[in-house]
């Protein structure tokens, strides 16, 4: 893996994300190709034994079906799970946007049909169009990539130190008046991840991604940052130390700077 000087937050600063290994993206899409041939293998078992004996009527069906699996796997999986198919999730792989933040459905459609159509295309010899872009491109982009304007980075736990998640005792009757609901999985997990890469990011990257986290966390659960004076990864610490303590019943722990 590598961390590229070019990949940057809103702000143009420097944002440091591990990029995925080309071989690992490999592996994880010929398991994506697999399920989607096990997938696309039982839609046409079901056609056959649904008694259609119209032959153009099946090879449209067919048709359709190829086109579905093809397109619509990648595009469901990487919308719903904020980035992943499930060849990514055995890998640890996320497609992330090329500031760092989590991707929407257009990226995922926009990446979905590119592969379909330019990077992989009908046929198994296409992927050769995949293979010499993403050689040739700094990120290791494909073409779907270049059209999103994403970037499939490496996010497996146990290259990531995990943060030590506590509340700050100052935030303690703040965080607990908190409505948590409206907070997603995908944020909360940006979230824990900046907070594990604190020391390892540069001083004005982690400031201004922090801040771009928090605006963004208190936007979903309504709760202002309302005081420069406490700085984004105490807001963020605390906001998930309740969280956790909600879910988990966990008592509070000391305060403590990410480290």
């Amino acid at each position: 893996m590598q961390s590229d000087p070019e990949l940057v937050t809103g702000d143009a600063v420097v944002l440091e994300l591990r990029l995925a290994r080309l071989a690992s993206r490999a592996l994880a899409f010929a398991i994506d190709i697999v399920v989607q041939a096990v997938v696309l293998l039982l839609i046409v078992l079901v056609i056959t034994l649904a008694g259609v004996h119209d032959q153009a009527l099946e090879i449209a069906l067919s048709l359709t079906a190829l086109v579905l699996v093809r397109v619509g796997y990648p595009v469901l999986f990487e919308t719903l799970s904020g980035g992943r198919t499930l060849g990514k999730i055995m890998f640890g792989l996320r497609v992330v946007r090329d500031d760092g933040g989590p991707i929407r459905f257009r990226h995922a459609l926009s990446r979905g049909l590119a592969g379909a159509i330019v990077d992989f295309g009908p046929a198994p010899v296409w992927s050769v169009v995949a293979l010499v872009v993403s050689l040739c491109s700094a990120k290791s982009k494909r073409v779907g990539d270049y059209l999103a304007g994403t970037v499939v980075i490496q996010e497996r736990a146990d290259e990531v130190d995990a943060p030590l998640i506590v509340m700050p005792p100052a935030l303690t009757y703040w965080a607990a008046q908190l409505e948590l609901s409206g907070l997603s999985d995908e944020l909360a997990l940006a979230s824990r991840q900046y907070l594990a890469r604190y020391q390892q990011m540069r001083p004005e990257a982690r400031d201004a991604l922090g801040s771009e986290l928090v605006n963004e966390m208190a936007g979903q659960i309504t709760a202002p940052w309302w005081s420069p004076e406490v700085p984004p990864w105490a807001y963020l610490m605390a906001v998930l130390a309740e969280r956790r303590n909600r879910i988990a019943g966990l008592p509070y722990g000391p305060f403590q700077r990410p480290s």
